[in-house]
């Protein structure tokens, strides 16, 4: 009998907009990865993915221009430093993101991000769902990501000595964006990953491919949703409380200091990586963080020689805003509909002093991977139209902040001339 090929999306992998390549993803719990694990990253870039490594708004790591017969040999790599990628693409559960770097809790948020992807990463019973099922763990909600996830876990104080979380579900953004509701406020922590596999088993058993949950929740309502997944027979399910050391890679307790470093459009060469994870074992225990807006983060410990630090401008070579998400667009994703990084060079060029102390996010599709509808300001490559002289070149929706959860459009359908002209204004 002749195997089966891979499936290559269950395993973190996609097709490149460029034949015979492919992009592999790695899910990193919260964004955290050790300079041990970053090491292996930067020298898969190096031979196999000509050096460059893309960090996410999901605090994921991709490697791009790999061909077919790397892969298996990527896989092995990455196991032997504990990295994983399955489900970072496909139908199944992806990375447990937070963007809460920096905040007072999040080594708590960290450990239980971890615990919760380990428990969903590579189980076949929450593979081969209708399509992308996101988890997100946040410090509060202030930011509204807990509003974008399948499931939002934020804290909610402890009851009899265990933490607990208010537990939001069906959010997602894309070209149909809808707001996350809350399923249920203060559950212990002992209780969250039956209640996330009850919300899997409504979704898988009554979701079509290749819809999202929050398909069920405006099809069904919200109410009737939330009492299919009560109905659930595990949903009230009371784990026993987790004993032994903290799972986290980064430490609680006294810290001397956050130290952000901003990183162009979230590109990293392999070389920087590596310089970064020597900065890490040197000043932030061996720990680096990506963060949501696709920066690296380091905890610094007390006492630690900051000198490293001090020389990385590299990593951001052109003057931008702390905030300026970008996705690969079409440099390399196949959804992609405009060259972002071009793009945002060009936009930078007009931004005044005001613009650059505002948040940005670019997405080169309608996917809106860079959460557009998160940002002060949002730019969607909305369309390609075809020109008098046959050349199809994008078009650009700009949203900003009104009354709602999300950003709404401002202006639609723009050139990028319009565009940048608009960004001119901006402040």
């Amino acid at each position: 009998m002749v195997p089966s090929p891979p499936n290559f999306r269950l395993d973190g992998i996609y097709t490149q907009r460029q034949d015979g390549f492919f992009m592999q993803r790695i899910k990193l719990a919260a964004g955290v990865i050790s300079a041990t694990q970053a090491r292996a990253v930067a020298d898969i870039s190096a031979r196999f993915g000509r050096g460059t490594i893309h960090l996410t708004s999901r605090g994921s790591m991709e490697i791009h221009w790999l061909r077919e017969e790397a892969l298996s040999y990527v896989k092995r790599e990455l196991a032997k430093t504990g990295l994983t990628s399955r489900g970072a693409c496909g139908g199944a559960v992806r990375g447990v993101t937070s963007s809460s770097h920096g905040t007072h809790g999040f080594p708590r948020l960290e450990a239980l991000a971890r615990q919760v992807q380990r428990h969903f990463t590579g189980n076949p019973r929450f593979e081969r769902l209708p399509k992308k099922f996101k988890i997100g763990v946040e410090a509060d909600i202030s930011g509204g990501r807990h509003l974008i996830q399948d499931v939002g876990l934020v804290p909610a104080g402890e009851e009899d000595g265990s933490p607990c979380y208010d537990v939001w579900i069906a959010g997602g953004l894309g070209r149909e964006p809808r707001p996350g509701f809350l399923l249920g406020e203060r559950f212990p922590e002992g209780r969250i990953i039956p209640v996330i596999e009850a919300v899997i088993a409504v979704y898988a058993a009554n979701a079509p491919p290749p819809k999202r949950l929050k398909f069920l929740a405006q099809q069904m309502g919200e109410q009737k949703l939330r009492e299919l997944i009560e109905a659930e027979s595990g949903f009230s399910e009371l784990l026993p409380a987790a004993s032994g050391f903290a799972e986290g890679l980064v430490a609680g307790g006294e810290v001397s200091q956050q130290r952000e470093l901003p990183v162009f459009a979230g590109e990293l060469t392999a070389g920087q990586l590596l310089r970064l994870a020597d900065a890490a074992d040197v000043c932030a225990d061996g720990v680096l963080q990506v963060t949501a807006d696709q920066n690296i983060l380091l905890t610094v410990i007390p006492g630690a020689d900051t000198t490293l630090l001090n020389d990385f401008s590299d990593l951001s070579p052109v003057p931008a805003p702390r905030v300026l998400r970008i996705c690969p667009g079409r440099h390399e994703c196949s959804m992609g509909l405009a060259e972002t990084r071009t793009v945002a060079a060009a936009l930078l060029e007009q931004m005044g002093e005001a613009g650059q102390q505002l948040s940005w996010a670019l997405s080169g599709c309608p996917n809106s991977c860079t959460q557009p509808q998160l940002a002060e300001v949002g730019i969607v490559s909305s369309a390609l139209v075809k020109g008098d002289d046959g050349e199809r070149t994008p078009r650009f929706d700009l949203y900003r902040r009104g009354d709602t959860h999300f950003n709404t459009a401002f202006a639609r359908a723009l050139t990028l001339e319009q565009l940048t002209a608009m960004v001119r204004d901006i402040g």
